[in-house]
């Protein structure tokens, strides 16, 4: 059966986030770290949506050019009908650093339709479009700001979001022409909706939708799935791209099941969100990592690793860290940073393998899991709003189906880390 839904997601958090969406759909889904083998595909069966992690969110547009072009032929050989680009929830990009509008230049390419569907919210994580200006819940306490004033993602370190309007955001991108369909419309009759679609679509290269409530992402996807089986198309966006494609299976949350021994987890994150489920993590024991001590001393990094295996011997859940836990964050992690972070893990590793690692940062989480050797992540459970638990696949015995939570710095509720040691 040839799969109807291809994602890619721009970090691996936000990839497998769109796993479990599609999972808690019915939907048979995997999710491959890299272009799969013939031997993988033919490994997982069957599948109706098939999804590619990378870490496009970090890359310059040359890369993004090198990284998303295999990937389009990828999805246009499998003959899927909906490629979705699965962006961070709160858009944000920079020129030079994981361009939206470069990433749409490259695989717009792979599809029929001339129009792009942009999905501009998604209101099950907190994330709200209205009128083009996307907001968006700060903290655990959930309270609502416009982007250009959010707490975090207007300080973004490395992508700071200082533009609301998605439209002028794109536009500042390299996207030019984006149309907009607003939320008074969408509540009206689909007709109308497919009339503005078609009219838009005559002069604009995207076409950017309203999310202020579930009832919108729904709207959004009567449209495209009735599109898509015209014409092949392109649609950008978080989650709420799969949950407009698929109709909500009726589920609630559900735990992972637990695997045995002691817990590895790894926190390169500096949200606040984090640093408050760092601070309730209180069953692990805390490694604290200096970042200048990991990128420019070989003898500092194997002192961290000695530290987490000798914990890990003794039965204990361990828990790395690069963020501080009081007073401010230092300056944006570094793709060394990164790097050497999945050195450090990988090392352990070796030396202690563990059926259970957790893992905080979109842009961590790529690097780490990209350094492990993993093939591929199957769905095991929700973990939290926004978090899931994937069963990794490998071809090293000690790694194969062990557990791996994913999370992005902002997701998740307070006893996250907890929670994953009684699941």
């Amino acid at each position: 059966m040839t799969p109807s839904y291809g994602w890619y997601g721009d970090d691996f958090t936000g990839a497998t986030d769109t796993l479990a969406t599609l999972a808690r759909r019915g939907q048979r889904a995997f999710l491959f770290l890299r272009l799969p083998e013939e031997r993988h595909l033919a490994e997982v069966g069957e599948l109706d949506a098939v999804g590619i992690a990378g870490a496009a969110r970090t890359m310059t547009r040359a890369e993004i050019r090198s990284e998303l072009s295999p990937v389009g032929e990828f999805f246009r050989r499998l003959g899927v009908r909906v490629i979705h680009y699965k962006c961070c929830s709160t858009f944000d990009s920079a020129p030079e650093r994981g361009n939206i509008a470069a990433a749409i230049s490259v695989l717009r390419d792979y599809v029929d339709h001339p129009g792009v569907a942009i999905v501009g919210g998604q209101p099950s994580l907190g994330r709200y479009c209205a009128f083009s200006n996307l907001f968006a819940a700060s903290g655990l306490e959930g309270d609502v700001f416009r982007l250009d004033r959010h707490p975090t993602m207007s300080g973004h370190p490395a992508t700071p979001m200082t533009e609301a309007d998605l439209r002028r955001h794109l536009t500042l991108l390299g996207l030019p022409a984006v149309a907009a369909i607003h939320w008074p419309l969408l509540v009206k009759s689909d007709h109308l909706v497919r009339e503005e679609w078609e009219r838009l679509s005559q002069g604009s290269q995207a076409i950017l939708f309203d999310a202020l409530e579930q009832c919108h992402v729904e709207a959004v996807g009567r449209l495209c799935k009735s599109q898509s089986k015209q014409r092949s198309l392109l649609m950008v966006g978080a989650s709420s791209v799969a949950q407009a494609c698929f109709e909500e299976a009726g589920d609630s949350l559900s735990g992972p099941s637990a695997a045995p021994g002691p817990v590895l987890a790894f926190v390169g994150s500096l949200s606040p969100t984090t640093r408050g489920q760092v601070a309730a993590a209180r069953s692990y024991h805390r490694i604290p990592v200096d970042p200048d001590d990991l990128t420019t001393s070989a003898h500092l990094r194997e002192q961290v690793v000695d530290k987490a295996v000798a914990a890990l011997a003794q039965g204990l859940n361990v828990m790395l860290s690069t963020a501080p836990e009081t007073g401010e964050a230092p300056p944006a992690a570094t793709d060394s940073l990164a790097d050497l972070s999945g050195l450090v893990v990988d090392s352990i590793l070796k030396r202690h393998p563990v059926r259970r690692l957790a893992i905080a940062g979109g842009d961590t989480s790529s690097k780490i899991v990209g350094r492990l050797g993993f093939w591929g992540l199957g769905y095991q459970g929700q973990i939290s709003n926004g978090v899931a638990v994937s069963v990794a696949r490998s071809s090293d015995k000690a790694r194969d189906n062990m557990h791996l939570l994913l999370k992005g710095g902002q997701m998740g509720h307070t006893q996250l880390f907890e929670t994953f040691l009684a699941d």
